[in-house]
Order: C-alpha cells, then sequence, then structure tokens
C-alpha cells in the first residue's frame, strides 16, 4: 500500500528553528522547576488598572513580563547570559517574549523591562508582536535578551517544559490560570485562581536553589503586586 500522506518541505524559518533547537536541547543541560503561584491578586491589579485607563488593554502576559522583570532583579543570578565558557551579567532585565507567527516562533525582546511601568511594556509588547505577525521586526528586536518567557495559559495547557533560547540560560513556561481550592486561615477552604510556573535553566550557569530563589521572588511578586506600580504610575492612570 502507497503512503497516504503529502510532502511539506521546511521553510526558512521552520529550518533556523529546528536547528537552534536542536543545538539548544543537546549542547545545554536543562533542568526543570515549577512552582504554583496564586494570580488572583495580579488579575484584581490588571482590573484595577484597566478601570484607571481604559484606553489600554493590558494583558495577564504584561504583567508577568513587569513581575518577571522584578524577580530578575531580585535574583540577577539568573539575568545572565552563556558565553563561550564565560558568564554575562546583565544590569537590567532585557525579556524575550515567544511569540507564535506564520510557519513558527519569534522572540521580541522588551528591553530594559524592570525600567518600565506596566503601560509601557504592554504598548511596546503590542507593537512587536503586531510587527512580528508582519514579518517587520528588526534583527536588534529579537536577538540577545537576559531571560524569555512562554505562554501557553491562553490555549488552555497546564504545565510544560519550554527549551531554552540561547544565549540565554533560563526561560520561564506559563500555564494556564484555573480555580482551585486552597487552605485558607484557620483551616477554612477558599477558591483562588493558580498557574503553573515552570523553569528551565542551564545547569552549566544555574544551580537548582538559585532557581527555587528566582520562583519564590516571582510568587511573591505576583501574589503580592502593589510594587509592580509605582506611586507615579499610579496617579498617571487615575
Amino acid at each position: 500500500m502507497g503512503e497516504h500522506y503529502t510532502v511539506r518541505p521546511l521553510s526558512a524559518m521552520r529550518r533556523v528553528i529546528a536547528a537552534r533547537m536542536q543545538e539548544a536541547y543537546s549542547t545545554i543541560p536543562h533542568f526543570r522547576a515549577s512552582a504554583d503561584v496564586e494570580v488572583g491578586p495580579l488579575l484584581a491589579l490588571r482590573s484595577e488598572l484597566r478601570q484607571m485607563n481604559p484606553s489600554v488593554s493590558l494583558s495577564l502576559n504584561d504583567l508577568l513580563v513587569k513581575a518577571s522583570a522584578q524577580a530578575l532583579m531580585d535574583v540577577p543570578e539568573v539575568n545572565i547570559q552563556w558565553s563561550d565558557g564565560e558568564l554575562h551579567q546583565f544590569v537590567n532585565a532585557d525579556i524575550a517574549i515567544v511569540v507564535a507567527v506564520k510557519g513558527g516562533l519569534v522572540t521580541p525582546i522588551v528591553r530594559a523591562a524592570n525600567l518600565k511601568s506596566i503601560r509601557e511594556i504592554s504598548v511596546q509588547a503590542r507593537d512587536l508582536t503586531a510587527r512580528a505577525a508582519r514579518n517587520e521586526l528588526k534583527m536588534e528586536e529579537i536577538t540577545g535578551g537576559s531571560f524569555s518567557i512562554s505562554n501557553l495559559g491562553m490555549h488552555g495547557v497546564d504545565q510544560f517544559d519550554a527549551i531554552i533560547n540561547p544565549p540565554q540560560c533560563a526561560i520561564l513556561a506559563v500555564g494556564s490560570a484555573k480555580p482551585r481550592c486552597l487552605a485558607g486561615p484557620n483551616g477554612q477552604v477558599r477558591v483562588g485562581t493558580v498557574m503553573r510556573a515552570t523553569v528551565s535553566a542551564d545547569h552549566r550557569a544555574i544551580d537548582g536553589v538559585t532557581v527555587a530563589r528566582f520562583l519564590t521572588a516571582l510568587r511573591t511578586r505576583i501574589e503580592q503586586p502593589s510594587k509592580l506600580v509605582s506611586p507615579v504610575e499610579t496617579r498617571c492612570n487615575a
């Protein structure tokens, strides 16, 4: 019997992705750590900011970029690149956002996300994503970076492992946020919104305890998000 399939040649983009992912997975000793994070307070902050300024359409991912940037400042050992046997320590959090486009993926970078407001991150992320879809990004907008975020939560994925984007040394994989029963004070049960955050890290450069510290810092930033918004930004949004 003949084979029942058609042959599709790889696009130029898919060839590049295949080569980079094969190199990354075969040369980088990946290890992973996960943590459940309650995102209810972050969602509440997003609603509050939207009410203050309805013209700005904030996504959960925008806030996660800001929270991750602050966590990278808390644990700078994760905010690095590997380069020929040496580590490049970044001063600011240059966060690459994994974006799906026709035929593959691109990783536009929000530079110095730790210094940007949530609104600035939102505006820039939308511009980068829109231009990525039109294949209009410049090379300097998709190369480098100190950390990556891949979010499949909006597609109903609970948890996944992401492959590191070299020369970066870590990537955050974000799952969907879902209601879950949680233990409250005095043994009471309450319902909270929880997501699974998984960090893949390069074991040549980062140890497990360091990733645990980063996840703890990220959880704190997400579950106590008041510091994500500066007083000045709050006044400007009002």
